[in-house]
């Protein structure tokens, strides 16, 4: 499937995917009780089916799987993903429980995750159907369609707590949602089952400790715990015991713990109208929040000046959202050198500049030995300063992720978080921002940078980007297939698995069987 279609071409396969879906029975739509948001959003994904979502969609979630796939291979490259796969067992194993967590795991801890509004979707909403769909013998559609219900379940269930103490990866609740919806739906579940499995799931959510999340090993955990708890959970549900149908809104419940401004609208607000898979943002590079346009600076630089040695650089200033900078303070207090721990690596920001810089590019390998020992790389490291742009700050929440529609729902409820995470002047900067009915088509996700190499002989040379490669915007809506094959192939993919990922709805059982052995059994 080429990245930009020609017009006819296009329309000719969205009547593709669009006949598929039409050729399976159709289910009609089961209204939910409106007791909860829970069992609403619980009885939707359970009726889900193919023809009930937009051409648009489908081909997005179709590149998240091989995106995430890619992600997936870079942690088993790693020597502690090789050490995690040792304790838990290669992937592609007869257990599909067991499997899910490790590819949750492998996928996600070297921040090549893809995101969307809200959360770090594909760590659950793309590992448990790929286990349980190689287990389960499913067709490519249905694998589709149980992504894109996992989405819709942990993106609506993650927005809902987004203005909370949790973000990012350290919002891990995310995993038990999506690895819920995600077997569920690959198992056709019933609406009944899919409440109980969350009530449960949701019953002792899991909250990490950035200590062990930056400076240890631990950070290999934040998927591959929640989805073994979701597995628990789903397990329980079949043998029918019972969870809380109202934990998220409840007064003791889940939002009130969580959150610090609850949004329990934002659950089931536009099911069926209002796709959060819209949102994806592909990561083209590893690391943590604003990495991706620094990086993608660093490299046009490189381009244009060649390669670099520390001493021809006076410094590297690197502008950014609050968003980055406040990353980038939690990182750099364990950030000292090449013995440093991965958890704080992956969300700092001189080093992969830096890195780019004198590369011209960044990718996993220089999170493991030789690259990480380079004595240039934390030469030119220790040059590079983060400095605030107050403009990037504020197309950071005037976009729908990681951020903005949170705050648009909230309205006047959302200033203490505002100013807990920034202060008055956030506040004052982001002014009224009020709840529309946008139904992210035309999503965004402007986390910016610019870099500013001033070098010794007196040049100064300066990249803006405000949408990184890969993240949401009109750039990755109509390149997004090419995007994730390059990241596919850029990690040892094979071309069979990437050649025909565009074909992947219509691929039979055995089809998808063998699709995702060659993906992951070199």
């Amino acid at each position: 499937m080429t990245a930009v279609l020609g017009e006819s071409v296009a329309q000719a396969l969205c009547a593709d995917w669009a006949e598929q879906a039409h050729t399976l029975p159709r289910a009609g739509r089961v209204r939910a009780p409106a007791d909860t948001p829970l069992r609403e959003l619980s009885h939707w994904a359970a009726s889900l089916r193919p023809q009930h979502i937009p051409c648009r969609v489908l081909k997005l979630a179709a590149s998240q799987v091989l995106s995430q796939i890619a992600s997936i291979r870079a942690g088993l490259q790693h020597p502690l993903g090789r050490k995690l796969v040792a304790a838990f067992g290669h992937p592609m194993q007869r257990d599909p429980r067991q499997a899910a967590g490790v590819f949750a795991a492998l996928g996600s801890w070297l921040n090549l995750d893809d995101t969307a509004y809200a959360g770090h979707l594909s760590n659950s909403t793309v590992a448990v159907p790929l286990a349980f769909a190689y287990a389960r013998g499913l067709d490519g559609l249905s694998l589709l369609t149980a992504v894109v219900a996992a989405n819709e379940c942990a993106a609506r269930i993650t927005a809902s707590a987004t203005l909370g103490p949790l973000r990012g990866q350290s919002a891990v609740h995310t995993h038990l949602a999506g690895a819920v919806a995600g077997r569920l739906h690959s198992d056709r579940a019933s609406a009944s089952l899919y409440e109980n499995a969350f009530g449960l799931a949701f019953a002792m959510p899991n909250w990490p400790l950035m200590r062990a999340f930056l400076a240890s090993d631990a950070r290999l955990f934040n998927t591959f715990t929640p989805v073994r708890t979701a597995m628990d959970a789903c397990d329980a549900a079949y043998a029918g015991l019972r969870g809380a149908p109202d934990i998220m809104e409840h007064s003791d419940g889940f939002l009130a713990r969580f959150a610090t401004v609850p949004l329990p609208q934002a659950l089931a607000k536009g099911l069926g109208r209002r796709w959060h898979t819209d949102t994806l943002s592909f990561k083209m590079h590893p690391g943590g929040p604003g990495i991706d346009a620094a990086v993608d600076c660093a490299a046009e630089i490189h381009r244009e000046l060649g390669a670099l040695r520390p001493r021809d650089v006076a410094e590297v200033v690197v502008e950014a959202s609050l968003y980055t900078l406040f990353a980038g303070e939690r990182a750099a207090r364990y950030v000292t050198g090449p013995g440093s721990p991965l958890g704080a690596l992956v969300l700092d920001v001189p080093y992969p500049v830096a890195t780019t810089l004198l590369t011209g590019e960044f990718s996993v390998d220089d999170f493991s030995s030789p690259a990480l020992d380079d004595p240039d790389r934390w030469a030119l490291a220790k040059r590079i300063r983060l400095e605030h742009d107050t403009e990037m700050t504020r197309e950071l929440f005037l976009s729908d992720a990681p951020f903005g529609e949170a705050v648009r729902e909230a309205g006047e409820s959302a200033v203490p978080w505002l100013r807990g995470f920034g202060g008055d002047e956030l506040v004052d900067l982001i002014g009224a921002l009020q709840a529309d009915d946008r139904d992210f088509s035309r999503s965004t996700k402007a986390t910016g940078a610019r870099v500013t190499v001033r070098l010794t002989d007196g040049r100064t040379v300066s990249r803006t980007r405000l949408i990184p490669v890969g993240a949401a915007g009109p750039e990755t809506r109509a390149d997004h297939a090419a995007l994730v094959r390059e990241k596919f192939l850029s990690v040892g993919g094979s071309h069979e698995v990437a050649d025909t990922v565009g074909g992947l709805h219509r691929m039979r059982p055995r089809a998808v069987r063998r699709w995702i052995e060659t993906a992951f059994l070199d």
